[in-house]
């Protein structure tokens, strides 16, 4: 039931209401949602002018979706809930304007960049009163469990885009939200641990008092990232099970000291690349053998990261702090 145009990538599916006649637009759209997510119903007072596109980025566990569309009212119901098999969690955030959510007799409002989660095992309703743009990601119940000590509610979960964790959390759905295909562009196991942990500490804030036993696994894990920096790939479940942790420990230990574990990796590999450049007896070794050293097996991969972090490349600042 896809659009005509073809998928950009292979991990690329996309759904456009014009592909069909108008007439017909409601009725494609409501099978759209129900293969691109679970089974749903979908109504729109603007049923005979709806317009609506969905874009949907699969991962390794995770599945981005990007929806574009005229205002509607999205219903999960029993009978739905009873069809299915499948009963993930979904995390949501609408980019430009107010819409709620129903939940368990209860309902939250939501701004824009506010986020939401919500779990399909429960009927839930969904209602965009102006439009529809939006980023919603599909979590399996496994990978939620991974991260969430009380993933379990019958009351949608909601997230400020103005408080604690939430403005970390609110940036990075907000970034997706315009162009899920920029997550092809990143290690998918990193990038999904980046948002495991950022939901973790929004939703699941670690105490004050543990935050000295936080301090000491980030030094231990700091400590780790320094010796293996040189390995493409290192993620947080490899420095967890060094240091005898579950990921979520490790994780909510980082996120007390108000850091994150990939944060925290680039800016160690940075500055390792800087310790390197700056060294004369290393002024013959390669810009690429400069990232590579130091945990980038692409060059350009290298390159950019380090514009994005320094504001230059790196053969630009490593001329300003050698000498000639």
């Amino acid at each position: 039931m896809y659009s005509a145009a073809a998928p950009t990538a292979a991990t690329v599916r996309t759904w456009s209401t014009d592909v069909v006649d108008q007439g017909r637009r409601l009725d494609y759209w409501v099978g759209a949602i129900c293969e691109a997510f679970l089974e749903m119903d979908c109504s729109s007072r603007e049923d005979f002018a709806f317009d609506g596109t969905l874009s949907s980025v699969a991962l390794d566990e995770l599945s981005l979706n990007q929806v574009k569309a005229s205002t509607q009212d999205v219903f999960r119901t029993p009978a739905g809930i009873a069809r299915g098999q499948c009963h993930p969690f979904y995390l949501i955030a609408q980019l430009h304007s107010p819409w709620h959510v129903r939940q368990g007799g209860h309902v939250a409002h939501l701004r824009p960049g506010d986020a939401v989660l919500v779990d399909s095992s429960h009927a839930y309703e969904l209602h965009f009163p102006e439009a529809v743009a939006c980023l919603s990601v599909q979590l399996p119940r496994a990978w939620v469990g991974r991260w969430l000590a009380n993933p379990g509610s019958k009351l949608p979960r909601t997230v400020a885009r103005d408080r604690g964790w939430g403005k970390s959390l609110s940036a990075l759905c907000l970034q997706l939200g315009e162009d899920p295909a920029l997550a092809l562009g990143y290690p998918q196991t990193l990038l999904a641990d980046q948002l495991g942990a950022t939901l973790a500490a929004a939703l699941e804030p670690v105490p004050v008092d543990a935050s000295g036993g936080a301090a000491d696994t980030v030094r231990r894990a700091v400590h780790i990232l320094r010796s293996r920096l040189d390995q493409p790939g290192l993620v947080a479940i490899e420095v967890a099970l060094e240091l005898g942790l579950s990921v979520r420990t490790l994780h909510r230990g980082f996120s007390a000291q108000g850091l994150t574990f990939a944060g925290t990796l680039r800016r160690q590999r940075m500055t390792q690349a800087c310790r390197l450049m700056e060294q004369p007896r290393l002024a013959g070794l390669t810009i690429a053998e400069i990232g590579r050293r130091c945990g980038y097996s692409d060059a350009s991969h290298f390159v950019r990261e380090f514009r994005r972090l320094s504001g230059s490349t790196p053969a630009q600042w490593r001329r300003r702090r050698t000498p000639a």
